[in-house]
């Protein structure tokens, strides 16, 4: 089933999604398919689309993941990586729940690019990020659009090379660059989120 969305509508809408997730209804994969062919149409910033998706959907590889993901995930926020008032409070609030339920999420979704990009130069490496993440955001639309919920996280990249054996990713050619939950939520009327003045972050012609 495709939302009624403008596209003002989904650029606004496509949230975050951590507690609305529900975790008990399966994703079926023509609908995920979907997403990834509209993900394919992305702009690229190198000369080939050197990306991929992994899609894991096995709950015991998610469990395991999963688990190396609350191990990070955890001391991060009791460290205090989460504010505690305001919005930032929901916000880690949200976070200790996805934590405490992320191997029942039924879909991990993992971008990745070729090649290893450790030491590089920060032009490469911007070039890497400009492939992959605007196909990533191209899937998160297309399953915001179809009622999934999605979040881009990044916690399981402290075991990349553990999450690389478990998933038979060759380690040594494949870059991870994130963990993408994905469900069905639980309702549809997302609302666009609070953020800072324009012209606090807006700048023309200088700093």
């Amino acid at each position: 089933m495709k939302l009624e969305l403008t596209p003002d509508e989904l650029l606004s809408t496509t949230r975050a999604v951590r507690k609305r997730l529900d975790l008990s209804r399966p994703v079926e994969r023509e609908v995920l398919e979907e997403c990834f062919g509209l993900a394919q149409q992305a702009p690229t910033a190198g000369y080939s689309q050197n990306w991929h998706f992994v899609v894991v959907t096995d709950a015991e590889k998610r469990a395991a993941i999963g688990e190396l993901w609350r191990q990070v995930a955890h001391p991060y926020l009791q460290r205090g990586g989460g504010a505690r008032e305001g919005q930032m409070l929901r916000i880690s609030d949200a976070v200790v729940h996805l934590a405490d339920h992320i191997h029942e999420v039924p879909v991990f979704v993992i971008p990745c690019v070729q090649g290893r990009y450790e030491g590089k130069p920060n032009a490469l490496v911007a070039s890497m990020f400009g492939s992959i993440i605007p196909a990533a955001w191209s899937f998160m639309l297309a399953a915001r659009s179809r009622g999934l919920g999605t979040v881009w996280t990044s916690f399981h990249l402290m075991h990349e090379e553990e999450v690389a054996k478990i998933l038979e990713i060759p380690y040594d050619e494949v870059t991870q660059v994130a963990l993408i939950p994905v469900a069905y939520t639980i309702g549809t009327d997302f609302k666009p989120g609070t953020r800072k003045p324009l012209d606090s972050m807006v700048h023309w012609d200088r700093w």
